[in-house]
């Protein structure tokens, strides 16, 4: 009587890197359950994934957990008060644009990428931690202006809002770019370029002492 071959050992932490590029190239509405099942698991079973992740957006939830502590780190700076405002807003452009280029995963950002095209009433629901993710870096964008102006670093007329929306809309466009195959090198010295958007508010302020 021939042996029952020995089953498959799942990896899980495995099996959520392989479907947070999934998700991270095709966006959410496009990773299909037949697309996760065949990348993940080495052949798992719909049942076996029911039972391992519940379904397809209870999966989706835990791999944005797992970007944003891990990629989605690269915003971290935005958040340390320790840094001075200007340095916070340009490490976190330079970081977000190196880790966008690097290789090992997709290219761009799945907070900016990952649900833009959904259309469906389930990735509606479902985009709520990408919409707060963005919110939170722009609200510390604002506050690192903020801490600007009342530093009198940046002029008293700096509308802080809009200044962010400058560096957000940048942030944003990264995604874009990196994922058009634009190198790394021109991402950075983009950022270089913008960041003389700050360079010029500062320069109002000393002129006008």
């Amino acid at each position: 009587m021939a042996q029952m071959g020995r089953p498959r050992t799942f990896d899980r932490d495995a099996a959520i890197t392989q479907a947070l590029h999934l998700f991270w190239q095709h966006g959410y509405d496009a990773t299909s359950l037949s697309l996760l099942k065949a990348n993940i698991g080495g052949g798992i079973t719909a049942p076996s994934f029911y039972a391992a992740f519940g379904s397809k957006q209870a999966l989706f939830g835990e791999v944005m957990e797992h970007y944003l502590t891990t990629h989605g780190r690269v915003t971290e700076s935005l958040f340390d008060t320790t840094l001075a405002p200007r340095e916070a807003i340009e490490l976190t452009l330079r970081r977000s644009a190196k880790m966008q280029c690097e290789a090992g995963h997709p290219k761009g950002c799945l907070v900016s990428l990952g649900l833009m095209s959904a259309c469906s009433e389930e990735s509606t629901v479902i985009s709520a931690p990408l919409t707060r993710a963005r919110s939170l870096n722009r609200a510390a964008m604002v506050a690192c202006i903020e801490r600007a102006i009342a530093a009198g670093d940046l002029s008293e007329t700096a509308i802080p809002e809009a200044i962010a929306t400058v560096f957000d809309s940048f942030l944003l466009g990264l995604s874009t770019l990196a994922r058009d195959g634009l190198p790394h090198a021109k991402l950075d010295a983009a950022v270089t370029q913008i960041m003389g958007v700050w360079d010029s508010q500062r320069i109002v302020s000393e002129g006008a002492e």
